[in-house]
């Protein structure tokens, strides 16, 4: 069984990204444990059914010991590219994270200005007001899409309601006009005996579609790089997600692929 990424504290690093550069992690779920309301087959932090329990850290405690870390580094003469909010599951579910997100906005002004704010985020949470306009006020509002249809999703992603849209999750987006950043995994292989692709022409003519039509700031296209649950699944090559994305990029979309 592969051991999962759980990480045991709220503050994280700072690390090396391979998006995002040097990265300061922020973990608004519980040490140890797993709150998401995906469970990717990739999922770094494992299955969902293996790390249940804990609560979600205060949100005072977090803001100070982030403001320790950034005036200790900021002391020490550290480099800082970005303070990522990420962790143990999808951060947006934290009951402050709207609160949590002003208060870092506050303390990468003081130490570190010229870093941005980024949050890595499945879209789920997006409706609700307060996570909306908290998503708006981030550098990097960097939002999940894994697929074009919903089968897909589903099969890649295993969200929790059974009622997960990508005709929702797009109309979504398309409320940022622009100021968003859509992340997508592509993946292949098998689970519980069913083949997973999200890389068949079909697929990825549609997704190319979905950009299209969402037109994010952004695209990050990437495989696997870490250990997954789902042992039976194979990282996609740099080439062929440059094939994807290249019809993109020749419209003048911004595309990273990792």
């Amino acid at each position: 069984m592969v051991k999962p990424d759980i990480f045991n504290s709220n503050i994280i690093g700072p690390i090396h990204s391979r998006r995002l550069g040097i990265s300061l992690g922020v973990n608004l779920l519980p040490k140890n444990g797993k709150i998401c309301s995906f469970d990717c087959l990739y999922c770094e932090c494992g299955w969902n059914a293996d790390h249940r329990g804990g609560k979600f850290p205060d949100a005072e405690e977090v803001i100070t010991e982030l403001s320790d870390k950034l005036q200790d580094m900021c002391e020490h003469g550290e480099t800082l590219d970005v303070i990522t909010f990420a962790g143990n599951g999808e951060p947006t579910l934290h009951p402050d994270f709207d609160k949590v997100i002003d208060r870092t906005l506050q303390l990468r002004d003081r130490y570190f200005p010229n870093a941005k704010v980024s949050v890595l985020s499945n879209a789920t949470q997006m409706d609700d007001p307060k996570v909306h306009a908290a998503l708006l006020k981030v550098d990097n509002n960097i939002l999940k899409i894994d697929g074009a249809f919903d089968a897909t999703v589903h099969q890649i992603d295993q969200p929790a309601s059974k009622s997960y849209s990508v005709r929702k999750v797009v109309e979504g987006m398309k409320s940022f006009k622009g100021q968003l950043i859509v992340q997508t995994m592509f993946v292949r292989g098998e689970h519980n005996g069913k083949k997973v692709d999200n890389t068949t022409p079909e697929e990825v003519a549609a997704w190319q579609e979905l950009m299209r039509e969402i037109r994010p700031h952004q695209i990050m296209a990437y495989s696997l790089d870490r250990p997954t649950p789902e042992p039976n699944l194979i990282q996609v090559s740099r080439e062929e997600m440059e094939q994807f994305v290249a019809p993109l990029k020749a419209e003048g979309m911004f595309v990273t692929v990792s």
